[in-house]
Formats: structure tokens, sequence, C-alpha cells
């Protein structure tokens, strides 16, 4: 009898590396003669980006650069002083193998900053910055989707998988250049700068994307207010729209995302020596990913009813198009109370790290948690400009529908806006609103056939000739497996028991079918 055994080529995704990589940061500065005295350190931040990275053979390599404020006040004035500074590393890593069309990750933080006054002019700093590095990469697996003769059964399962992406980049720069209204007070320096969020909408056109959206900005700047030193906070937003090329016909889901690079306010001085506009520089990277889906049938088991027959598996890993899911968190915090209560408060911000989103899927939830950090930019009772920390946890549970509780997840957390209150017994607190955007990848791993061998010379031996055998069958348990250990058709099963299910609903009395060759 022949035997023939159908193949399907499909590509599935492999985790090349994942890990985390570290970098150290030193300074050792002199301040101009133009900057005043340091008298008080106030805060020192670290903000580190991922410019660039690429991979040749199987080395990762990427361009980390950390954009390092530094505040402080003098002695003879409370204005905040700024000294900014830019540290770039270029980093290398050894994947430990070669990878087509890989899918990079790389999520950069900062582990801890120190600084402290070495005297009136100099400033030591020191700290660490981490990355976590993934790469996925893709690999062809041979895999058996139909098989004919030699009384052969096969289990098959339908398989919804990527079968090509394409990943794209382009950087936009915008230049804008923003007036401050009447009622703000002149810019004497920027205290701080960060683009919180970048909204992007995305529309076909011709075989193109057009890609739009808003940059939001925010920043705290000092000044002088009421004949004494202040800070001003000051938020706007700056639009943008790009063509973008995209790969494939309309058969492929393609999804913009966008990372802010940079991100930079200079204060512009008019001829009566006031700084009233500000150039805003912004470098927006917009990452294009197109990917097309195939849904294939491919076998997980089988056996022969009339001869011997071994099996070979191998797991597989489907990566499908991520569902994103949106999601509102709103969170406060106590900051302070009583004495430690600020005579005046300049702003408040809140910022996310340390991210985790998981799924406990016999609760059928989702579990975001995490750190969020207040910052109070303020001055205290002594007349000084204070900016203190107060960090909180925070975990937040959501339902979530039964196909994805088995997926990858990860989330990214925007704050939204910042408020606070101060009640009649001077506790101050701090109200966020948070938004959350969960990726769910439906990725699961399979097992399935990669062979199978049928011993057509020799046929299975039965404990006695007879055409049926009543089996007792427990509530849950598999045809297939019955079927399997009596060597007969699942068909064959289901028909003489008039079953519809892969499962049996009930327990009870099954009658088995023998099949002969």
């Amino acid at each position: 009898m022949d035997f023939k055994v159908n193949r399907e080529t499909i590509l599935v995704a492999e985790c090349v590396y994942d890990g985390v990589s570290e970098q150290g940061l030193e300074i050792d500065y002199i301040l101009p003669d133009y900057y005043p005295d340091v008298f008080k350190l106030v805060k020192s931040e670290v903000t580190p980006i991922i410019t660039d990275y690429s991979i040749n053979g199987g080395r990762l390599t990427y361009e980390l650069r950390c954009d390092i404020r530094i505040l402080y006040c003098s002695e003879n004035g409370s204005v905040l002083q700024c000294v900014t500074q830019k540290q770039t590393h270029s980093k290398s890593l050894d994947l430990g193998q070669l990878c087509e069309n890989p899918t990079v990750m790389l999520k950069p933080k900062c582990d801890y900053i120190n600084c402290r006054a070495v005297n009136k002019r100099r400033l030591d700093l020191r700290g660490a910055v981490s990355v976590k590095v993934k790469v996925i990469g893709e690999k062809k697996q041979e895999v058996i989707s139909d098989i004919f003769g030699m009384n052969v059964q096969l289990k098959k399962t339908p398989v919804q998988f990527t079968s090509k992406k394409v990943v794209s980049r382009k950087l936009v720069q915008l230049n804008e250049e923003i007036e401050l209204n009447t009622a703000m007070p002149s810019v004497l320096s920027i205290a701080r700068c960060e683009c919180t969020s970048v909204t992007c909408e995305k529309k076909a056109i011709s075989g193109k994307l057009l890609a739009k959206g808003e940059a939001s900005v925010n920043i705290l700047y000092s000044c002088e207010k009421e004949g004494a030193g202040g800070l001003e906070p000051m938020e706007f937003s700056v639009s943008y729209s790009q063509l973008i090329d995209a790969d494939g016909d309309d058969s492929y889901d393609c999804q913009v995302k966008p990372e802010v690079l940079y991100c930079d306010i200079t204060p512009v001085q008019s001829r009566d020596g006031e700084s009233r506009v500000l150039k805003c520089e912004l470098e927006i990277q917009l990452v294009c990913s197109s990917i097309k889906t195939t849904t294939v049938e491919l076998g997980l088991d089988a056996y022969s009813t009339t001869h011997p027959c071994s099996t070979a598996s191998t797991k597989i890993t489907a990566e499908k198009i991520p569902s994103v899911r949106n999601y509102d968190i709103n969170h406060s915090s106590k900051i302070c109370e009583g004495e430690d209560l600020p005579t005046k408060i300049y702003s408040m911000r809140c910022t996310p790290k340390n991210v985790n989103a998981r799924l406990v899927p016999e609760e059928k939830k989702l579990c975001l948690s995490g750190m969020l950090t207040y910052s109070m930019a303020a001055r205290d009772s002594s007349g000084m400009i204070v900016m203190p920390d107060k960090e909180e946890a925070f975990e937040e549970s959501f339902d979530i529908d039964d196909e994805f509780l088995n997926s990858e997840c990860s989330a990214e957390i925007s704050v939204r806006g910042v408020s606070y209150t101060i009640s009649p017994e001077n506790v101050l607190t701090a109200k966020a609103e948070i938004g959350a955007e969960v990726s769910l990848s439906a990725a699961s791993e399979i097992n399935v056939l990669a062979d199978v061998i049928v011993d057509g010379s020799t046929k299975k031996v039965r404990d006695g000739d007879y055409a049926i055998k009543l089996y007792y069958g427990a509530e849950n348990e598999d045809v297939w497996e019955i079927a399997k250990r009596y060597s007969t058709c699942i068909s064959a099963i289901n028909e003489e028991n008039e079953l519809s299910g892969e499962r049996l609903e009930q327990s009870g009395m099954l009658i088995i079918p023998i099949i002969n060759a």
C-alpha cells in the first residue's frame, strides 16, 4: 500500500537572545565661569535613550545616549540652575547565532544616579543604566500537514502564524518655535523638558501609509516671579505628518509605533534681553511593522490501525498579529503632611518604571504592576527650591478574554495627567490618570509532528478475534486517545456512539468498532 506524507515549510518565531546589558555612568564636572557656585544640590536625573541599533552576522550593536541633568541652587539666590550633559555609549552583544529577519526589543532604564558636590565648583556623578534586550528571529520549520496510506490516522489542528513580517523605520525631525503668552514670565533657564506622549494615526494611501499625530511636550523653566526666583510649568504639542513606504498588499496588517529619540528646548533671547520664545527640537522614530498571517492544518499525532507506527514531534512557536488593549488606571498617593508641606508647589509629575504585565489564567485576569514615582517641584519653608520624590507601588487587574489567556503580554504605561489636593488637615495628595496599552501576542508553543514511520512489513497482532469491544469512558476523556489505544478509527467510534465532540461529555459505556486489515 502506498504511503505518502505531505509536508509544509513554515516560519516560526525563535528567541535568539534574552538578557540585560549594563552601562556605568561617571562624570567629573567643573562648572564654567558663567555658572554660580553650588550651595545646594536639588536633583540629578538621567534619561537613557536607544538612538540606533543594527545586527551584523551574530552580533547586535546599539547606540545608547544618556541625557543628564543636574539641578542646584546657589547661595546668593533661589533661582534654580541646570547643568546638562550627554553621554553616548556604543554596545555590542554576541547573540550566539545568526538570525533571519530579527525583531529587536531594547528597553533602557536608569538603575540609580548619585551626585555630590566635591566643592563649590566641582560636581561628581555616578550612576548605572541597564538595557533589557530581547531578539526574536525567524527560522524555517518543516512539519507534517497530511498523511495518506497504510491506514494511518492523523490528528490535525489549524495553526495561524506569521508567514511574513517586514519592519521599517523612519526618522521624523520636528523644529518649532513656541512663544510664551503675555501672562507667563520670561525664561531664565530650562530645568526640565520631556516628551510625555506621542499619538499616531495611520491611513493607507496608494500603497503607502500616512502616519500623523501629536507629540506632547512638558517643560519646567526657571524664572523671576514677584521679585524672587521661581519655576513655571508649561505644556504644548507639536504636530507631524509623514508618508511611509508600506510593504505588501491589503492582506498585510500594518502597525506604526512612534518612539521619542530626542527632545530639547532652547530659550531664544530677544533684543531686550528677555527670552520669551522657545525653540523646540524633536526627533521621533516611526517603527512600521507589516505582518501577513496564514492558517495551515498541521499534524499533532498519528497512528496506523493495522501497522506498527512511530512518531517524532517538534515544538514550534506560532507568532500571530498582536492584539492591543487599552485600560485606564487612577492612582493616588499621599506625598507629605504637616510641617513637611511646602510653602509653594510649582508642578507635580508622575513617572512609571519597572512595569510588568502578566496573565493569571485561572482567574481570567490580566495583572499590571510596577512603580510610580511622584516628583514635586516646590519651595520649602526656608525659601529654597526642592524636588522630592515619592515612590509608590501599584497593581491593577482586568478581565481578559479566554482566547488570550495563554498569550505573551507586554504593557506600556503613559501618564495622561497629574493633579494634587491639600486637605484641611494639611495632607498633600497627588492623583495620576494613567493609560495602559497592553499588547497581547497570541504566540503559542505547540508540539507538532515532524516525522512518521510506518512498518509496512509487519501487521499489528490483536489479542482476539472480535469485531467490537465495550469500553467505559470517563467524562472529558479524549476520543482520539481511545481510538489510538484500540487501533481503530475515531470516526467509527463517533458514528457508533453518536458522539460529536473531541471529548466525552459524560461518563458511560462506549462501543468500540474494531477495524481489520
